[in-house]
């Protein structure tokens, strides 16, 4: 196989792995949302704003019709903040993050049977789920080594101007989205947005970051998976042997 080849498979295999480990990021998501305890922090902006719909007080979009409009909000953000030192491959964080909006709407439909589910334990069994693969899901998609996530992209930029650590510019960020999405909530609904802001967000925060690190140093087989280029007769017969590839077959 040519190195030109080689290099283009590989760059579509990347990305293929990344669509999926997208999907798993928004079926998370969209857990969080349908516990009702609150979602995560990406999310809330979109979703209160998406509330304020159903019943006439914003334009009619979907959650994911909202992330999109703000991740498009956050590239122009990092344009800004970084001017000349902005580089034009990071444009690429509209694409993501319009696909990533898609899929957030794909799994909030795939996930409204659990619209109806009430019950405090029920509630707390959902957004304990959603966190978990919301956080294992943001594992693979850091290992696919894309273009980041505009919310994350932003973080990045202002780090780089500032100087300040990343980890404290992701607090800072964090909460002033979280600020948004209630003073969202009081404007549009005049009280604060339980269902937006609530326990499951505050829980969100520091539990996905928590699964991050448990998650992290056990994808070696997710390593493997990305390294992997897939052919015809590999794709039949070896994809098995070679990520796991001590097991006899």
């Amino acid at each position: 196989m040519s190195i030109k080849k080689e290099k283009v498979i590989g760059f579509v295999w990347q990305h293929l792995l990344l669509l999926f480990s997208i999907f798993f990021v928004t079926f998370g998501v969209a857990l969080c949302v349908r516990s009702n305890l609150g979602s995560g922090v990406i999310s809330a902006i979109p979703l209160s704003f998406s509330l304020a719909g159903k019943v006439g007080l914003a334009p009619g979009l979907t959650i994911g019709g909202y992330t999109n409009i703000m991740n498009v909000i956050l590239v122009t953000a990092q344009v800004i903040v970084l001017r000349r030192r902005f580089e034009p491959i990071q444009l690429f964080q509209l694409l993501i993050g319009f696909v990533f909006g898609c899929m957030l709407d794909v799994n909030m439909w795939l996930t409204s049977c659990f619209s109806s589910y009430e019950a405090i334990p029920a509630q707390i069994v959902a957004q304990f789920i959603g966190t978990t693969i919301l956080g294992t899901a943001v594992t693979m998609e850091i290992r696919c080594g894309s273009i980041t996530m505009p919310g994350e992209g932003i973080q990045v930029a202002i780090s780089r101007v500032s100087g300040k650590p990343f980890p404290i510019v992701k607090i800072i960020v964090d909460t002033t989205l979280v600020i948004l999405a209630v003073i969202s909530g009081f404007y549009f609904f005049g009280t604060w947005p339980w269902t937006v802001v609530g326990p499951g967000t505050l829980f969100a925060m520091f539990y996905v970051g928590y699964v991050v690190k448990l998650v992290n140093p056990h994808l070696g087989w997710f390593d493997r998976l990305l390294d992997y280029r897939p052919g015809f007769r590999r794709y039949i017969y070896g994809l098995a042997r070679f990520i796991y590839p001590k097991r006899e077959w």
